[in-house]
């Protein structure tokens, strides 16, 4: 099988480049093939509700259909090459720099990562502010409606499973670069002109968008300094997860009045294109290279980081992480069973009370708050400002979480968020009747105060799956705590519809959304475990001597 090595520097292979480039030409191309049957009705308001697809349409979609096969094609090594890699010996140990000061090779990297953290974000996002429009376009009830925010998230869920699997199988960067593609081929999503093909077009959005975050964090957890790994990675996460939400909302304020709710999928083209431009400076994880036998690879990236790379006989720990590591060299089947076995059974089903009690939050709730409050008199440009203005609440939260958790205790920061979420949404509740009546000043602030909990509780989930999850189970496991949380998404919003159409009141409705995150911070309590300045190999060993 012929390759070419894209930098010897950074350890990564891209098969097939000229399969590659055809296939990112073809996708550009079919996406843009859309525009003139969009812009055709400028007359009617850009309304494309029952109009049949042109031949360019048509067109588009085959040669996006195409160039994503192709592209895929050009980044996944053959079945043979994968189960050499699965089988080779990870015969060395890394010391992740954990006395080391950070380089500017370690904040250009974050500097990336935080970039494809802020285009993946604004997918979902978006969801909020695409609502309101299409059910006004399509005529749609609010039981109807909520079929849309759940195909979606169907597709994030299963796509954090089957990224977060790959990523163990197929490499950190690989995977990341396959996500940017789907978010390229996805930005056609607004120009579909029925309720049905929105449906199954942003189902495939949804496959999408679940990749990058988990395998983001696994690669950050893997590369960053332990002294530093905690603070840094919830307030890049933070940072990049509440970026991902101003961008969205300020792009909906900006272009939703003028070309409606269609064009803010669009922008999956460029923000799609920035991560594929920027992938290149993207090193793959090191304990990946090492746990798949790619040593050479493995020690070229870790000369740019400053990781010193011991033999197993040299350190007692270097023996226990190789045979961690072989334990855990699974098939995909197997890694998925894994996360329900001891020892990671307890931690497993933590995650997924804390992911879903988020997702519900999240997706259940803030997805309907535009519609919420369009209903309660908003217009959509105010309601797009105004929710721009309450996400930057998130800001100096995630500073905030960002210092506890790193500096003074992971778990207990998790249990304090979690349970300031649940109750900023009883209080909500109890406001809701009155929304109609309430000063624009007082909504700002109540609703800031959910943003800035909300974004708290997420920005501290993936970090700490990458964390309790051993190197060759990290995607896997970091791909399970997103996929938790989209989860809580696919259950949210038909159960905020169906709770809001039976009861004629939002109360109970936030009420059920906000109650399991308040659970799982009573359970975070006693299963959660402490990271905090532990690096990930002791984590590891403490969990495996637990189960003895």
């Amino acid at each position: 099988m012929s390759h070419f090595k894209t930098d010897s520097a950074i350890g990564v292979e891209l098969y097939h480049p000229v399969a590659f480039w055809i296939g990112v030409v073809l996708l550009i191309g079919g996406v843009l093939a859309h525009l003139p049957g969009f812009f055709s009705m400028a007359d009617m308001g850009y309304s494309m509700a029952g109009m049949e697809m042109s031949n360019g349409m048509l067109i588009g979609m085959a040669a996006i259909v195409l160039g994503l096969a192709l592209s895929t094609w050009a980044l996944v090594p053959r079945l043979a090459e994968l189960v050499r890699r699965g089988d080779a010996a990870a015969g060395m140990h890394v010391h992740a720099m954990d006395g080391a000061r950070l380089s500017w090779v370690h904040f250009w990297l974050l500097f990336v990562l935080c970039i494809a953290l802020v285009v993946d974000v604004m997918k979902p996002a978006t969801l909020g502010f695409v609502m309101p429009g299409m059910k006004s376009e399509y005529e749609l009830t609010t039981a109807q409606l909520s079929t849309f925010p759940l195909c979606a998230l169907t597709g994030t869920t299963l796509g954090s499973f089957l990224w977060g699997l790959m990523s163990d199988r197929i490499g950190r960067r690989a995977t990341i670069m396959l996500a940017a593609l789907f978010f390229v081929a996805t930005s056609i999503c607004g120009f579909m002109p029925s309720f049905g093909w929105n449906l199954f077009m942003c189902f495939v959005m949804g496959l999408s968008a679940g990749g990058m975050l988990p395998i983001v964090y696994a690669l950050m957890a893997e590369t960053v300094p332990v002294r530093m790994r905690g603070w840094l990675i919830i307030l890049h996460g933070g940072i990049g997860t509440t970026c991902g939400y101003l961008v969205a909302s300020g792009l909906a304020a900006l272009f939703e009045p003028v070309y409606t709710w269609r064009i803010l999928w669009f922008f999956g083209l460029p923000t799609g294109l920035a991560i594929v431009a920027l992938n290149r400076y993207i090193p793959e994880s090191p304990r990946f290279l090492l746990s798949r036998g790619d040593e050479a690879a493995a020690r070229a990236v870790m000369g740019r980081f400053g990781i010193v790379v011991e033999q197993p006989h040299s350190r007692p720990e270097a023996v226990a992480t190789m045979m961690a590591q072989a334990a855990t060299r699974l098939r995909a089947a197997a890694r998925l069973r894994a996360l329900f076995k001891p020892p990671l059974l307890t931690h497993s089903l933590t995650i997924l009370l804390y992911g879903v009690g988020w997702g519900l939050v999240n997706w259940g709730f803030l997805t309907f708050l535009p519609t919420l409050l369009r209903d309660a008199g908003f217009a959509a440009g105010a309601t797009s400002v105004l929710l721009f203005e309450a996400s930057l609440a998130a800001l100096p939260a995630i500073a905030l979480v960002a210092f506890l958790y790193g500096k003074w205790s992971s778990r207990r920061t998790m249990v304090a968020c979690a349970g300031a979420t649940s109750l900023v949404m009883a209080g909500f509740a109890a406001l809701s009747p009155d929304v109609a009546h309430l000063s624009r000043t007082e909504i700002l602030l109540v609703v800031m105060l959910i943003m800035a909990a909300s974004t708290a509780v997420i920005s501290m989930l993936s970090p700490y799956a990458a964390e309790v999850y051993p190197t060759m189970m990290r995607g896997t496991g970091s791909g399970f705590a997103a996929g938790t949380g989209k989860f809580g998404g696919m259950v949210g919003p038909p159960l905020m519809g169906l709770l809001l159409t039976a009861s004629g009141t939002p109360v109970v409705a936030i009420l059920a959304m906000g109650i399991p995150i308040g659970l799982a911070a009573l359970l975070l309590v006693f299963t959660g475990v402490e990271t905090r300045g532990r690096g990930l190999e002791q984590i590891s060993r403490s969990m495996g001597e637990s189960r003895e």
